[in-house]
């Protein structure tokens, strides 16, 4: 399935558009707000990718998701998730992005853990057509686990390397990855990643699914399978999604070498 289709995949994380602390799911919507208003002026074909953060991993660590199967934890977990997703969807057709909920859990299949098929005809239409398919970190069902718990860093690449994107964004907390006196690292490859992984944290407040080290480390593989440079940047900072859609190479670049 894999085209140039130019496709720009855009990931806003958990950390950026909810508190991450909290344990009932408390989202920003003021930033969501100002998101969807550094996306409406884009005009090419994009999909949207958002985290959990404190609508899914509160709960997912509460049922204990990541050990064991838990039919109810899977259940109050998507429902939480999919509660997140419906606030930023309402959010982007109101700022006039033509946004369609994907829940992964309608649509995906687990093998211990890793995406092990996804359907994406629909995806595919919808890009067509110029609609913004708008996924997220969710619960599916999992043929060795029962059900298992795919963050939207682990969507991202599935999605890129199946539908050949040309452009990958990771909006996050910070200013991309930062060493070890906070400034950024412009770039990091298979060549240099063992240097830099000791600088790489975790993710404040309850994640998971990997924090920081987990975004690394999936676009370092979608780099080695796919040649795509994906770009981790702060997406709190006014102006910087819109730098991204825009072309602008900003934040830590993530590549094969």
């Amino acid at each position: 399935m894999s085209s140039t289709n130019d496709i720009t995949i855009l990931k806003i994380g958990g950390s950026v558009i909810t508190d991450k602390n909290s344990e009932d799911g408390l989202a920003w919507e003021e930033e969501i707000v100002r998101i969807a208003r550094e996306i409406s002026g884009f005009e090419g074909k994009l999909i949207i990718v958002h985290g959990a953060g404190s609508f899914g991993h509160p709960q997912a660590k509460r049922y204990a998701l990541t050990e064991r199967f838990h039919a109810e934890g899977a259940v109050v977990t998507h429902k939480a998730v999919k509660s997140l997703n419906r606030i930023v969807v309402d959010i982007l057709d109101e700022e006039g992005v033509n946004a369609i909920a994907v829940h992964p859990m309608g649509c995906t299949v687990a093998k211990g853990g890793r995406i092990s098929e996804m359907y994406l005809g629909s995806i595919l239409l919808m890009l067509e057509k110029g609609l913004v398919p708008v996924l997220h970190g969710d619960v599916v069902m999992d043929t060795e686990k029962g059900v298992s718990i795919v963050s939207g860093d682990q969507v991202i690449p599935y999605l890129a390397t199946a539908l050949g994107a040309s452009r990958i964004g990771v909006g996050s907390a910070a200013n991309g990855v930062l060493d070890d006196k906070g400034n950024t690292i412009p770039v990091i490859t298979s060549d240099n990643f063992e240097e830099m992984k000791g600088y790489i944290g975790g993710s404040a407040g309850t994640d998971v699914t990997g924090g920081m080290l987990g975004k690394v480390l999936e676009m370092l593989d979608l780099g080695k399978a796919s040649s795509i440079t994906s770009y981790i940047f702060n997406a709190t900072v006014a102006g910087n999604v819109s730098s991204f859609l825009n072309g602008e190479n900003i934040g830590t670049a993530i590549r094969e070498s």
